[in-house]
């Protein structure tokens, strides 16, 4: 890994949130590849459950002050920083006050889903890409982690397909179990296609629910990672028909040589 450029962009990242598949997972890949050598730049939301006191997240006024047109709505792009220090890893954030600032990730007090969820996966794609536009940082790998950050392979692929930036970017997305039930909104289409983006390529989102979301991130994906055991059988098998390369499920005690042999045999080849 040693040289090598590696984005990490997550919906959810210790230890700024609890732990959980996602997160861990998040932390431990880049920690890896940091750690033999590679670069590597993170990013994640900042959801307003963050403390931003405690974790020392600071705004970054020169990446900051874009606005991103979200189904016809001008939302300002807000990029914080942060950094681990017993990694020295920094992190970026993204961040808007109407998608970001309530106390909460994904669900309500009552465990019911945001109904701009999906219009927070849009920004939050679009988000990141404008961001690393900014700071010109070529990567050799985009690694996509967390359903929320599902969108952004998609974007990647045909909202951006034009940008040299990435074009040399090799995209591999981690699958996770099931993580939420429900739908997202139905209009989710619709506000896909407002950026242009033809509704044949994201035809599946007229149900847009958890395994749809990672359907369509696979799809546009170079690569696949089966990041947990008990993936769903419709996904496991959407995911077996692709002609792309998958890493079968490794545990975390043994992922490290797992994740570095399939990126540079099977990802960079």
């Amino acid at each position: 890994m040693k040289g090598k450029k590696i984005l990490f962009v997550s919906s959810e990242l210790v230890p700024y949130l609890p732990e959980n598949e996602v997160s861990l997972m998040s932390y431990e890949t880049p920690r890896m590849v940091n750690s033999n050598g590679g670069q590597i730049r993170i990013f994640m939301p900042r959801y307003g459950n963050i403390n931003e006191r405690r974790h020392q997240l600071h705004e970054v006024i020169r990446l900051s002050g874009m606005n991103l047109v979200i189904n016809d709505v001008d939302m300002p792009l807000i990029i914080k920083v942060a950094s681990i220090p017993r990694e020295r890893i920094q992190v970026y954030f993204i961040d808007n006050d109407e998608y970001f600032k309530r106390k909460a990730t994904f669900t309500d007090v009552n465990g019911n889903l945001f109904p701009d969820n999906d219009q927070r996966a849009i920004f939050f794609a679009k988000g990141v890409v404008e961001t690393v536009k900014k700071l010109n940082w070529a990567p050799d790998i985009i690694h996509v982690h967390g359903w929320l950050a599902s969108l952004l392979p998609l974007y990647l692929r045909k909202y951006y397909a034009d940008e040299p930036l990435f074009a040399d970017s090799k995209i591999v997305t981690s699958v996770y179990r099931k993580s939420f039930e429900g739908e997202l909104d139905q209009d989710l289409i619709k506000k896909i296609a407002f950026d242009g983006i033809s509704e044949d390529d994201v035809k599946l989102l007229a149900q847009p629910n958890y395994n749809n979301l990672l359907k369509v991130a696979v799809d546009f994906s170079d690569a696949v990672i089966l990041a947990a055991e008990d993936i769903s059988q419709d996904l496991q098998k959407h995911i077996s028909n692709l002609e792309k390369p998958v890493l079968p499920y490794v545990s975390i005690q043994e992922f490290e040589e797992a994740y570095a042999n399939f990126y540079n045999t099977q990802v960079l080849k």
